[in-house]
């Protein structure tokens, strides 16, 4: 599936704003964003999200690849959301709809036939119907998840920290801030690998793609 790249998932949504209301909803971003950044506060509870954002795009702003392509002919304004996390689809719209369901109604409140983040059935619908599949999805580090990046970036920052500390120190000084150093990471060292099973109906299709992997090899192998 192209959304996904290893532990990683990508969701690009797309919703038609009523006509001259963009500005309206670009206004409110900048709302938000300076004065209530609180609505948005539980997104930094989930650590699977990597990247998300919303940006507001008007009949005038569809691209043109060439002078031979026709314009595009729209009557309404359109919000794209885009967004990388890591576990199943199901786990991040229920995580998004627990953890900040008025900064979501707040800002899908003008997408036609928006239904509110809660109860969550006919939220999960409506994103279902307005998702568009990605063609291609590239992730330099498949698999790390968003915490095995915050974690590296701290075992990084204190291997720097403590190769300064040490340098000209004798061998006991040296153990004792080395066994500090262990201690304080041992929470960051980790080893990165594919995702745990999340439902038996996940483990099938792994388990059938695996089988039919090896059946391709087997044939090249016997072919060759």
């Amino acid at each position: 599936m192209s959304n996904i790249a290893g532990k990683s998932y990508a969701m690009s949504v797309i919703t038609p704003l009523p006509p001259n209301t963009a500005w309206m909803t670009r206004l409110l971003f900048w709302g938000v964003g300076h004065f209530f950044a609180s609505k948005l506060k539980g997104l930094q509870t989930l650590s699977l999200i990597h990247y998300a954002r919303w940006v507001v795009i008007t009949p005038d702003q569809f691209p043109q690849l060439s002078p031979k392509q026709p314009k595009e002919d729209l009557r309404y304004s359109y919000m794209l959301f885009h967004s990388n996390f890591n576990g199943s689809w199901d786990q991040y719209v229920d995580s998004f709809s627990s953890s900040i369901s008025v900064g979501l109604d707040t800002f899908w409140a003008r997408s036609i036939k928006y239904p509110k983040s809660v109860p969550m059935l006919p939220f999960h619908r409506y994103i279902t119907s307005n998702q568009i599949w990605n063609d291609h999805y590239y992730n330099a580090y498949p698999m790390a998840a968003s915490n095995d990046i915050k974690s590296a970036k701290k075992v990084r920052d204190s291997l720097l920290e403590f190769t300064g500390a040490v340098a000209g120190v004798d061998a006991a000084t040296f153990e004792r801030k080395y066994n500090a150093l262990l201690y304080n990471l041992q929470h960051d060292l980790s080893q990165m690998g594919p995702n745990p099973i999340v439902s038996l109906s996940a483990w099938a299709v792994e388990d059938r793609l695996n089988r039919e992997r090896k059946t391709v090899e087997l044939s090249h192998g016997a072919g060759g």
